[in-house]
């Protein structure tokens, strides 16, 4: 990625949707969301027996890893950030889309659904930076 304007805006709004994500964890928290969510039951249960404990280590360990790759490759432009940015968009994509459907089939509240829409459009406009950036940059 090229340094100019759009990338210290592609550092803010990856930062940003790190910081969304954080939040996203804390709502499935809050609603026990390895209690309510065969993936998540299953996921947990690889990491821990104690599921409780295996979602903490899950989620705090992904708000660790995204911070790391935020000022490690991200902020100084480092030829591999867009690795992280994409990895990054497609689970946050996932969860957008994901959480409301499955509160949707569940005809109810489901754990994440209420800060999955911030994850949706913040991982969109990441999506419409990169796109800008390539296209201004690619002559």
């Amino acid at each position: 990625m090229p340094e100019n304007i759009a990338d210290s805006r592609i550092s803010k709004v990856f930062l940003l949707l790190v910081c969304f994500q954080a939040l996203h964890s804390i709502e499935e928290y809050i609603g026990k969301l390895w209690e309510n969510f065969p993936p998540a039951t299953w996921l947990t249960g690889v990491v821990s027996d104690d599921h409780h404990l295996g979602f903490l280590i899950i989620n705090i360990g992904l708000f660790v890893v995204g911070l790391i790759s935020w000022y490690v490759l991200v902020k100084p432009n480092h030829k591999l950030a867009k690795f992280p940015i994409i990895v990054w968009i497609l689970i946050e994509l996932m969860n957008g889309v994901g959480h409301p459907l499955w509160s949707i089939m569940q005809g109810s509240y489901t754990p994440g659904v209420l800060t999955a829409p911030f994850l949706l459009i913040t991982a969109l406009y990441l999506i419409k930076l990169i796109y800008d950036d390539r296209v201004r940059f690619s002559k």
